[in-house]
């Protein structure tokens, strides 16, 4: 349910980008002046009038208690807005798994560490990070191995399919646990001949 919350509300602010990012092309690009294209509900200004007069400009001024208030407002919206945008790029990633028992919860870290610990130990891999994703029901390891050079990436990903992913999967069950598996290769020095 939150992993289609979550794309519901990426794509609700992807499409109120794209609309305001058109609206605001074409209102820029437009020939005639901008209120000339406002709609005719919207309150317009005489071109001889601005936003804030004199009078006004000088009513506001006599109350001090205004710019903080903006200021302060402004300040708290963009702090909440930094907190959803950062709610909304970790969406997905798993922190506790329930147990069997009620009240009793196995942390996603530590079976992520557990997992990278048990990834290193395979013959031809120098580095392994895992990163746990999904919900308690179904879960997704996102494994990121670092090859030795001289490693045969078919041997590497035979041995942790049949050690590291099925332990997990025998941890997890009766969830479903599925595995991405990217590979990438140490860089070795070329010898140089004399």
């Amino acid at each position: 349910m939150s992993r289609l919350r979550s794309s519901t509300n990426r794509s609700t602010l992807f499409c109120a980008a794209a609309v305001l990012l058109v609206a605001g092309a074409v209102l820029a690009s437009a020939a005639a002046p901008v209120r000339d294209r406002l709609p005719s509900a919207l309150p317009r200004i005489g071109a001889d009038r601005v936003w804030l007069d004199q009078e006004m400009l000088g009513r506001w001024r006599d109350h001090g208690w205004w710019p903080p208030v903006v200021i302060a407002a402004l300040a708290v919206g963009a702090v909440l807005f930094l907190c959803w945008t950062v709610a909304q790029i970790r969406t997905g990633r798993l922190r506790e798994l329930p147990l069997g028992h009620p009240g009793v919860t196995l942390s996603a870290t530590a079976l992520a560490s557990a997992m990278a610990e048990r990834a290193r130990a395979v013959d031809g891999v120098a580095r392994a990070h895992v990163r746990l994703l999904g919900h308690p029901r179904r879960l997704r390891a996102r494994i990121t191995l670092t090859l030795d050079p001289d490693a045969s990436p078919e041997a590497v990903l035979s041995e942790l399919a049949r050690n590291t992913v099925a332990e997990a999967r025998a941890a997890a069950a009766p969830r479903a646990l599925e595995a991405d598996v990217r590979l990438t290769t140490r860089p070795h020095r070329a010898r140089r001949i004399h």
